[in-house]
């Protein structure tokens, strides 16, 4: 299953009030949205920046993904998202060719999409993640 678009680039911060200033006093953007998705224990923002987001990701909680992430690596880039018209069909493909899988089927993610990542050890050191639409494939 070939991507669509790249649908975002994550970017783990320490805090939203610090960061998003920079992304619109700085790079001109616009943040449209802010969103906490509790069971990820983050909080997030979005930045539109032609057809692709930004998404800063902030922790809610340090033992959570992106806490660990930001202990370890110290903020940055997090992950590439590649839009997916079927992101279970795209996980499973994958698998199919031998990439380890963080998620075997779909969860929801901000924005109401269906997500899936893909472990960095099959993605040459970069956590990527399929995301679609669930309503597009109703």
């Amino acid at each position: 299953m070939k991507p669509t678009h790249i649908e975002h680039i994550g970017i783990a911060v320490k805090s939203l009030d610090e960061a998003i200033p920079f992304y619109e006093k700085v790079l001109g953007l616009t943040c449209y949205a802010i969103e906490e998705v509790k069971d990820q224990k983050v909080k997030t923002a979005f930045f539109m920046v032609g057809q692709t987001k930004i998404e800063l990701l902030e922790s809610t909680d340090p033992e959570g993904p992106i806490g660990k992430f930001i202990e370890k690596k110290g903020q940055g880039i997090h992950h590439i998202a590649f839009a997916q018209e079927d992101v279970g069909e795209a996980l499973n493909q994958a698998e199919e060719n031998g990439v380890q899988l963080i998620d075997k089927s779909p969860r929801k993610g901000a924005e109401g999409l269906d997500i899936g990542f893909l472990h960095p050890k099959s993605t040459f050191g970069v956590l990527m993640e399929f995301c679609g639409d669930p309503s597009a494939n109703s």
